[in-house]
């Protein structure tokens, strides 16, 4: 090994190591993430290495720009800034610098000035594959570095942080030790390009260990225990700033995850069955325009819904009453109706104003609504639950939805655009302003309230004698604490079986 790839190794009270490094508080210094298995850094203009851990195609590390450095020299002198000094309060900061707690997952946070700004960040999921470790070093430390030299200036350093909760049997000094290996090679990689690795940390079951210290009297063997939660600087800094950490990422990838069990399979039937009952339609004259009208209706309708019901308490208890509010059927005929990228780009109008919200708990509950056989027509839902969220300045969870979509289907254009845009620092008003200017060329288009499309009239006879609609009884009752959907009645245009276009863009 190349002694002069590593940097040197700090005292025992991290004088050379843990410099001080500023972070601002502004809500724009807020780390926005993706999440997926481990894959190529995609921005880095890296070749693809396959990843043996996952069947799943490789999904892009997500890549944090939002922290200019230029930007932050001119400003430093008048924005709020938090002075963050040893080990202790790095791993305490960083799911504030992220916007949630990155679990199972390598961070490698760029450093800039003799202060130590931060600056831009990437993350990527621990492989489990360790022949991978070596190939997913070389191109993380290459992303970052590359990506803070094209917006103009060189990382002076960088911190290294490996989150990772102990398997069943494991100590969380375990899990330290096992990915001490992964560590080492990540200041190796680092230190080939010419960046040191002021700080290498591993986070597991509450405790941290700092990777470059030896001595036991600051770095103790047990590792140290991570301060209590809100009651840091940096907590209060960015409470001022109004920064948010939405928990873990495993929390945010399950809002996102198809149910399983038995109502998985009732929901594989309905799916069979609206797709089966979509080539006939297909073939009738303009089936294209109708489904495209039906399912924009129906989505309509489930957002007004969704608005006048809205549950309160966990993620999770939100989520069941999401999902209680949908049909199977109403499930299944608006997934195969957004795979039609026409029906998908007018649909991402719902995605400012009093509509966004619900948009946003309608897509996400269609997410979940896309099991085992059915899994890729997810791609859809997630792609809008990212922009969405990235419209509606919640950086972190556009990436997850974004890099989840990505892991299903690496090639679908819209999620690589949104992923490639959020990567690098654009306003997303610019193509919001687009969809305000194609929703006023279509007089049937969603609207700013979540309205339903209108569905032509001479459609609704045949919609109203369809086989296989959703009865009376089969709709969603009143959620407790709610207003719930019972009293309320859809119109019977927009219950309609949307399916398949036969032309599912990739884009």
């Amino acid at each position: 090994m190349n002694p002069q790839s590593e940097p040197p190794e700090h005292s025992s009270k991290h004088s050379s190591t843990s410099a001080e490094t500023t972070a601002e508080t502004t809500a724009k210094t807020t780390a926005e993430t993706s999440t997926g298995p481990a894959g190529p850094p995609e921005s880095s203009g890296a070749a693809r290495p396959s990843t043996a851990d996952s069947p799943k195609p490789p999904n892009p590390p997500d890549l944090n720009s939002s922290s200019d450095p230029a930007r932050t020299d001119r400003t430093r002198t008048t924005e709020p800034q938090v002075t963050l000094r040893g080990p202790a309060e790095l791993a305490d900061a960083l799911p504030y610098l992220m916007g949630f707690y990155p679990d199972d997952s390598i961070v490698l946070v760029a450093l800039h000035g003799e202060r130590g700004r931060f600056g831009g960040r990437v993350r990527l999921g621990i492989p489990t594959d360790t022949t991978q470790w070596p190939d997913v070093s070389d191109q993380l430390a290459d992303c970052l570095v590359t990506a803070c030299q094209d917006r103009g200036t060189r990382p002076a350093g960088i911190l290294v942080f490996l989150c990772q909760e102990p398997a069943p049997g494991e100590s969380g000094k375990d899990v330290k030790d096992r990915l001490r290996p992964l560590a080492q090679r990540l200041r190796t990689a680092c230190g080939a390009l010419d960046v040191p690795v002021l700080e290498a940390l591993c986070l597991s079951n509450g405790r941290y260990w700092s990777y470059c210290c030896p001595d036991f009297r600051c770095c103790p063997v047990e590792g140290t225990p991570l301060v209590m939660p809100g009651t840091s600087v940096m907590a209060a800094a960015a409470a001022y700033a109004g920064m948010q950490v939405r928990g873990s990422l495993k929390e945010m990838e399950a809002r996102l995850t198809p149910r399983t069990g038995p109502r998985a399979a009732e929901q594989e039937k309905a799916l069979d069955a609206a797709a089966a009952a979509l080539v006939p339609r297909m073939l009738r004259r303009d089936g294209a325009d109708v489904v495209r009208r039906n399912t924009l209706d129906l989505a309509g309708t489930m957002i007004h819904r969704f608005r006048q019901d809205t549950p309160t308490g966990s993620n999770r208890a939100r989520d069941a009453c999401d999902d209680a509010l949908i049909t199977d059927a109403e499930a299944a005929e608006l997934i195969l109706g957004l795979q039609d990228r026409t029906t998908r780009d007018r649909a991402a109008q719902w995605m400012e104003g009093p509509a966004a919200a619900p948009a946003l708990r309608l897509w996400r509950a269609l997410a979940r609504r896309c099991p085992g056989g059915f899994a890729e027509h997810a791609v859809a839902p997630l792609t809008l639950t990212g922009w969405v969220s990235w419209a509606t300045e919640d950086g972190p969870s556009a990436r997850v939805a974004l890099g989840r979509a990505l892991s299903i289907d690496p090639d679908y254009l819209f999620a690589q655009l949104l992923h490639r845009a959020i990567n690098d620092g654009l306003d997303p008003e610019p193509l919001r302003r687009c969809l305000r200017d194609e929703h006023t060329e279509h007089d049937d288009g969603p609207d700013g309230l979540g309205t339903a499309p209108a569905t032509p009239a001479d459609e609704a006879p045949r919609a109203a004698g369809r086989p296989g609609r959703p009865r009376p009884t089969d709709r969603p009752r009143r959620q407790r604490g709610g207003t719930g959907p019972g009293s309320r009645t859809t119109d019977e245009r927009s219950r309609r079986r949307a399916g398949r276009d036969t032309d599912r863009s990739r884009g």
